[in-house]
């Protein structure tokens, strides 16, 4: 847990004591160490150096605006898949010539929004989008950069709900379509298509997958090319795995090394999205005990943070180190515990029979591995308010979210008179809505 670790029988963050951040922002609250994201994004510029390679940090894994700007301010593009990622990337300075945008279901609101901020690529996923890009970038006297994703049917050998380069995976343009398909791009009036993408799943552990998908996308090139269409660029998608648990991810540079042989020698220019790997290390959630109850199986250690601050548990049975935040000695006795949040579901449930250290009433206690889809899932579900985000940078920190008051979260609600003659929001202040 490069980053975070123990001195003086505490975990800290970088220089901070997350003791000290507990008792100053409360929790839960979401830690990341700056100097972590750093580290991991200049791990891709190293393997990557020299090679015409653009990287795109995918905002879906954590969109905080200062963690967004920070990525940017080293270099980072962003890789978005709405219009409120757009508009997020865009806020935290990332130019708009470092801006794609993927996904499979773009309204002609945000293709629109795009066109016209001028970004560098939009990834067509169909048909129907294509046909709508072209009419309202013509209709807006712009011509868009395009590519083509193509889903090349490829299993990623990932967990099924974040596969997305399979036969009948909602995803991209099938493979067989997608000459025919790109002619017919190449002849819209409102597009320009530059060259091809595909994503294939998140959380690879295995390379086999890329080597396979990289190799049918390097054959559709030769294919286009040789039907006297011009490709020059290529969007690899991202996902390299981390370790959550046991996993062994390969290394960075044996995924270069792939991408070279596959498509290197095509003269394309690159493009990567990674998410996971470049933040999901650098964050903790930190979360304090409410109570420890008996239970009929284990003692069951109930937390302030639930599904809703942390929602890979349950949806998709994801492990999360859990590291009890006051050093436990070496001798400490490990005793099996489920691990549970307040929220009125059975599925609010971190950990079934985990071994940790003995922990009571107030203990801290730090997830692991917490940077990516984890405050980016997160919702007000039981009307639970938004945790905090703190970035932490060697011996400061700053809140960069607060945390979100009960009241903000029905602030834009309104009681229409007929239902109960009052607004909720005029009697907090006093007031009966006229």
């Amino acid at each position: 847990m490069s980053g975070f670790s123990y001195r003086t029988g505490a975990l800290y963050a970088e220089d901070v004591a997350l003791t000290d951040i507990a008792a100053q922002v409360g929790t839960p609250t979401y830690v990341y160490s700056a100097a972590v994201l750093e580290r991991n994004y200049r791990a891709y510029e190293q393997v990557f150096g020299g090679q015409n390679v653009g990287i795109h940090f995918a905002l879906k894994a954590n969109g905080n605006l200062a963690i967004v700007a920070l990525l940017g301010s080293f270099g980072a593009g962003a890789d978005i898949v709405s219009l409120g990622e757009l508009r997020r990337a865009l806020a935290a300075g990332i130019p708009p010539d470092r801006i794609v945008f993927s996904g499979v279901g773009k309204t002609n609101e945000e293709l629109a929004a795009a066109v016209k901020a001028g970004i560098a690529q939009i990834n067509v996923e169909s048909e129907p989008e294509l046909e709508a890009l072209d009419g309202i970038a013509r209709a807006a006297g712009r011509r868009q950069r395009i590519v083509l994703r193509i889903n090349p049917d490829v299993d990623a050998r990932t967990h099924e709900k974040i596969s997305t380069g399979k036969r009948g995976d909602k995803f991209g343009i099938p493979y067989a379509d997608a000459q025919a398909l790109y002619r017919r791009a190449a002849s819209l009036p409102g597009v320009e298509p530059v060259g091809l993408a595909l994503h294939i799943g998140s959380q690879l552990i295995d390379l086999a997958p890329y080597k396979a998908a990289y190799r049918k996308v390097a054959d559709l090139v030769q294919d286009l090319r040789r039907d006297g269409l011009t490709v020059q660029a290529l969007d690899l998608g991202g996902g390299i795995g981390i370790t959550y648990n046991d996993e062994k991810p390969p290394s960075l540079d044996e995924y270069a090394t792939i991408v070279c042989d596959t498509v290197g020698n095509l003269g394309c220019r690159l493009a990567i999205e990674p998410g996971r790997s470049v933040v999901a290390s650098a964050g903790v959630l930190l979360s304090r005990v409410i109570y420890c109850k008996n239970g009929a199986a284990n003692d069951i250690l109930i937390m302030d943070a639930g599904m809703n601050d942390l929602m890979r548990p349950s949806m998709y049975g994801a492990y999360h180190p859990i590291y009890p935040v006051q050093e436990p000695s070496p001798d400490a006795k490990m005793t099996a515990v489920d691990v549970v949040g307040p929220v009125c579901e059975t599925g609010d449930t971190f950990a079934r029979a985990r071994l940790l250290p003995p922990l009571g009433t107030n203990d801290l206690v730090a997830f692991g591995a917490a940077g990516a889809y984890c405050s980016s899932m997160s919702s007000t579900y039981n009307a639970r308010p938004l945790a905090a985000e703190v970035l932490v940078h060697g011996h400061s920190y700053d809140v960069v979210r607060a945390r979100q008051s009960i009241e903000a979260m029905f602030a834009d609600e309104h009681m229409p008179d007929w239902v109960t003659g009052t607004d909720p929001i005029a009697m907090t202040a006093g007031r009966k809505r006229a």
